[in-house]
């Protein structure tokens, strides 16, 4: 059984239109706040997950409720 905790649906959307948009967030992952290009937003084995860039180029693959979002995106 997973540990997964789903996020908000509001911001699952806000995470899907970034990528769609190629908008950067603002977010913090253990303690660190980094700047990322969302690339894709996809759920596996019932859990969802977000691959992602940073300013310098390093791919990242987070599971959605392992990150802060300190900034987001508002679909207008």
């Amino acid at each position: 059984m997973s540990d997964y905790r789903p996020i908000a649906c509001a911001d699952h959307e806000r995470l899907e239109f970034a990528a769609l948009t190629r908008q950067r967030l603002q977010i913090r992952v253990e303690g660190e706040s980094l700047r990322v290009l969302p690339l894709d937003i996809y759920a596996r084995e019932g859990t969802e997950w977000m691959q992602a860039e940073t300013e310098s180029g390093e791919r990242l693959t987070l599971r959605l409720d392992s990150f802060e979002l300190e900034s987001l995106p508002t679909p207008g």
